[in-house]
């Protein structure tokens, strides 16, 4: 146990989390499920809806709609029984994945979706990846049960040796694809029984005591329930029990099988959360870290976007509590520029619908309209300078050269370009040499996202071109050093959209030779957000 001071009660029921999963393992399907659950909407939605059935609320781009993939994180905040949830969904899709990363260092728990017939994927190892750097308690919802899925003791061991986690059922499935009739919750000692006719109607508990209690039989078939019985006896001796401890510490997870789509398993997963999940957590910050009791208030944004809104040019900042009591109306500091910012309509999301956040606790995430001030990285706090660390920025991977098809609107493409970048969907480099950006990005999918985005929202026509780079290096060292070093290497220079310097390469062999000739600058592929 630790010594620091209780929660106030308002704080210690958030519980701020992101749902991770590879794409397709029906991430934003449990989205809806939550929300409907939490009561926030009356009939959930569907990513592939057909014909009258409602479309998902969490993908509000036109992109999203179309594919039927979640492109950006959006944020959700709900109550549930007496807790406040606060969900982010993520995008799967691994060309998306620098923005699920940002998104990762403002929740203080992740919610990891596996497909029941495909087990762990590469994407979720990655992801997994990042939580496990942050030691994000980690809950698992094991999804579309009701369909052919592979052995329950597989499932398990290969979350166990591919991402080095304890693993401990708290449900367990009773038959398996079109047999899957529901799960037993082993924390409850309850029969959940699985409605497939009304997939938004919540299942039916059936309380029992114990497992040699006569009422199961009355709704299991005999062999189902005779290999269940084997199953959960080798399950409970085998498997570790549930240490709420560890779960916190990152070093179990419990899991939970269901169907999102069957509305199954969903509620008992949310109720792991409410009793299992961490309250509001300290967030490390220069030069000391914010506990979310303190009575003033910080908050640091995670996430720029632009145009939600098609209507008004508008941009929201994501931002996350730290600590304090936020009203509407305070002022807050912003740190970078040092000046006050008066905060008169921050906004609560559910997806794309918002409404005037009156107040926000530490552990909320609202969003603050704002015309170009506040970028990624910034933190807003009651005077103090502090900056809250750890928001990365990433190389980009693949570089390629962007011109307006228009040559008379060069200038409104280069304001385009540089809202995305602040949004942080790309990075923007302006080359000393030559006419032009160079636009970089972490997947392929991302040029086809920020193209249809430059027509849809600023009407301009744009098209990308492969570029002679393959991919960029921040350039670090003392005032003298970089000039030095850029004056030798004009051809290879560009600024970013913040004015550092940028090297341009084109081989691995550019790198190396930088790293022998200039020992006193050093190239680098990752930078701290706007410093």
């Amino acid at each position: 146990m630790t010594n620091r001071p209780e929660l106030p009660a308002e704080i210690a029921r958030r519980r701020t989390f992101a749902i991770i999963s590879h794409p397709d393992a029906g991430k934003t399907t449990l989205t809806e499920k939550f929300l409907l659950y939490g009561g926030a909407i009356q009939m959930a939605g569907q990513v592939r809806a057909k014909g009258e059935a409602r479309r998902t609320r969490s993908d509000f781009m036109q992109m999203e709609k179309d594919r039927g993939i979640s492109v950006s994180a959006s944020a959700m905040s709900f109550d549930y029984d007496k807790y406040r949830f606060n969900l982010v969904d993520t995008p799967g899709h691994s060309d998306f994945s620098e923005d699920t990363y940002r998104t990762l260092t403002a929740v203080d728990a992740a919610v990891m979706v596996i497909d029941g017939a495909k087990g762990v994927e590469s994407q979720t190892q990655k992801l997994f990846e990042v939580c496990r750097l942050r030691d994000l308690p980690i809950l698992t919802f094991c999804n579309k049960m009701d369909r052919e899925s592979r052995d329950t003791f597989e499932i398990i061991d290969e979350i166990q040796e591919n991402l080095a986690i304890d693993v401990t059922p708290a449900s367990w499935p009773i038959g398996v694809g079109r047999e899957f009739i529901g799960c037993y919750d082993i924390l409850r000692d309850r029969l959940e029984l699985m409605d497939r006719a009304d997939r938004n109607k919540v299942a039916e508990s059936i309380s029992i005591n114990g497992l040699d209690d006569p009422k199961l039989a009355e709704h299991v078939p005999a062999h189902l329930l005779e290999k269940f019985l084997e199953e959960i006896e080798m399950a409970t001796e085998l498997l570790p029990t549930l240490d709420p401890e560890s779960v916190l510490n990152g070093s179990m997870t419990p899991i939970w099988f269901g169907s999102a789509m069957n509305s199954f398993g969903v509620k008992e997963l949310m109720n792991g959360l409410a009793n299992y999940g961490p309250e509001p957590q300290v967030q490390t910050a220069e030069p000391r870290s914010i506990a979310p009791e303190e009575t003033k208030v910080t908050g640091f944004v995670f996430k720029v976007q632009a145009n939600m809104d098609p209507k008004h040019r508008d941009r929201v900042a994501f931002v996350r509590m730290a600590s304090g009591h936020f009203k509407r109306g305070m002022k807050l500091t912003h740190v970078r520029t040092k000046k006050p910012m008066a905060i008169s309509n921050p906004v609560l999301f559910l997806a794309s619908d918002r409404e005037l956040a009156e107040e926000a606790w530490a552990g909320d995430i609202i969003g603050i309209p704002n015309h170009g001030q506040l970028r990624i990285g910034d933190t807003l706090t009651e005077g103090e300078q502090i900056r809250v660390s750890g928001i990365p920025s990433f190389a980009p991977e693949l570089l390629q050269s962007c011109r307006a098809g228009d040559p008379m609107k060069a200038k409104h493409l280069e304001k385009a370009l540089m809202q995305f970048a602040e949004e942080g969907a790309a990075k923007v480099f302006k080359p000393t040499f030559g006419s032009g950006f160079i636009v970089g990005v972490v997947g392929a999918l991302q040029f086809e996202v920020l193209a249809s985005r430059i027509e849809l929202e600023y009407g301009l026509p744009v098209r990308f071109e492969g570029s002679q780079f393959t991919s960029a290096r921040w350039v670090k060292g003392n005032k003298d050093a970089v000039e030095k070093f850029a004056a030798a290497n004009k051809q290879h220079i560009a600024t970013d959209n913040d004015g550092d310097t940028v090297f341009l390469t084109r081989l691995q062999w550019d790198i190396d030779r930088v790293g022998r000739d200039y020992p006193d600058v050093e190239l680098t592929a990752t930078k701290e957000m706007m410093v």
